[in-house]
């Protein structure tokens, strides 16, 4: 998620540049895009369909339902950023509490700014840091669970309250740290000062979250809803839930690439739904919100036209590709904000729709020891590196220090990437730097960039991370 300024060279004559998802902006000429296509990349190549027919083994299984299964459970065994809640503790001491809590809500140490562009004052910051309550938490408490129940964001602290590097620059949010999905298991940790949030630990993170987002249940009630079957996965970008006026908590309710949804096996074929009658949707199960905060299971009709299949889609190089360019053109969301997602949501999104689970921020990506790595440190030269990007496959991972990016084929003898991105920046042929916005999930190639205007771009790639057996 954190992402850093990258910078490129020479392809088809013309020096260029790209800055993944949190560069600083350059004093350079800022130009329209042109309606072609961005430095690099033609038309044609914003469509699957030409890297699919580049693969001779598109459709051969990469990793079956079971190597993914092994490969999820390794995944809680080994990374320390993974959370198995399920294997939580009954009781929760407080020096953990307050670890995860003080990991996340730590005063700024750089200046920032509100929307509204003035400075964010010591009083102000004060008052985040007060909110989290950190002295009224018990010695001890029993563990408590929940279900989200709507698109929710995580905040660094418990306030609404937006913070960003600049006065003008208003793209990232530095207090947003992530988001969950409908159906997503939590534990409730603590709770702020005022009552109107909690901190909360999901699988993959952990930070504070408003409490309307978040439905109270018993464990076994809580694991269950994962289990229960048979199920829907969301293959497009994005589905919605048919609008109902009957109830507002489950209408056009918005469910992201990978989100599982189980169907009640025995719903009646002519019973309604909320008013409607279900034959053109699917039944769905989703949690929902009591008065009283207490959990509840409620129908819903997802439309038979939303972009679901009936389980997680068989993990190859065909569908990674469709899946992957789903995304083509949505705005790039630091932390999942915007209502979208950043580099690391983006992947993560993409291989959650096989069932494949990653860490949420493209740092612990990068690391875990869960997964297949190629590591690279500063020993190795530029000669082993390029001999390993010209081996690249089709979902590969490459990563530089805060950012990653998707591997999608090779065109000229050059790897190309599908990743989401604020912009890229290119020298012309007089040598003038420009700067294109792009602030979305783009197509560039890879090999030609160069870091920091001087370094080869392959020089600082930290690690490949492969789904593979």
């Amino acid at each position: 998620m954190k992402c850093t300024q990258i910078h490129g060279s020479i392809y088809a004559g013309i020096a260029f540049s790209f800055l993944s998802a949190c560069a600083s902006k350059p004093a350079v000429h800022s130009p329209a895009i042109p309606s072609h296509a961005v430095v690099g990349v033609q038309d044609s190549q914003l469509r699957p369909e030409f890297w699919i027919a580049r693969e001779p083994n598109a459709k051969k299984v990469v990793l079956d339902s079971r190597a993914i299964a092994e490969q999820n459970a390794r995944l809680q065994h080994l990374d320390p950023t993974v959370h198995d809640l399920e294997k939580m503790p009954s009781m929760l001491n407080a020096a953990d509490v307050r670890s995860w809590i003080e990991k996340i809500s730590q005063p700024p140490d750089k200046e920032l700014f509100g929307p509204e562009g003035r400075k964010l004052e010591r009083p102000l910051l004060d008052a985040l840091i007060q909110g989290i309550a950190l002295e009224s938490v018990p010695p001890a408490q029993h563990t408590r669970y929940g279900l989200v129940v709507k698109r929710a964001d995580l905040r660094t602290f418990p306030s609404p309250q937006r913070a960003y590097s600049s006065a003008d620059d208003h793209d990232i949010d530095r207090f947003q740290e992530s988001a969950l999905f409908p159906g997503t298991p939590v534990v409730i940790a603590h709770e702020s000062r005022d009552g109107n949030w909690w901190f909360i630990v999901s699988p993959l993170y952990a930070a504070w979250v408003e409490k309307h987002f978040i439905a109270e249940g018993a464990a076994n009630e809580v694991f269950a809803y994962a289990r229960k079957a048979p199920y829907l996965v969301v293959t497009g970008a994005t589905a919605k839930t048919v609008f109902t006026p009957a109830r507002p908590e489950v209408s056009e309710l918005q469910l992201d690439m990978g989100v599982r949804v189980p169907i009640p096996a025995d719903w009646p074929q002519s019973k309604p739904v909320n008013g409607q009658h279900p034959y053109t949707a699917h039944v769905i199960e989703l949690p929902g919100r009591a008065a009283d905060g207490s959990l509840r299971f409620t129908p819903a009709l997802l439309p038979r036209t939303a972009d679901t299949a009936p389980g997680y889609l068989p993990l190859n190089r065909a569908n990674l590709l469709r899946q992957g360019f789903k995304f083509l053109g949505e705005r790039y969301g630091w932390g999942h904000s915007y209502n979208a997602r950043d580099c690391s949501g983006f992947v993560s999104e993409v291989y959650r729709s096989f069932g494949v689970q990653l860490p949420r921020n493209s740092r612990d990506q990068s690391v875990t020891p869960a997964l297949n790595r190629i590591t690279f440190t500063p020993a190795d030269d530029h000669e082993r590196r390029l001999a390993v990007l010209r081996n690249l496959e089709v979902g590969d991972l490459v990563y530089i220090p805060g950012h990653v990016m998707m591997v999608i084929g090779h065109e000229n003898g050059m790897p190309y990437v599908i990743h989401d991105t604020t912009g890229i920046s290119y020298r012309d042929e007089t040598g003038a730097v420009t700067r294109v916005v792009l602030n979305g999930v783009s197509v560039t190639p890879l090999t030609p960039l160069l870091f920091a205007r001087k370094d080869s771009f392959v020089d600082h790639i930290t690690s490949i991370l492969r789904v593979r057996p």
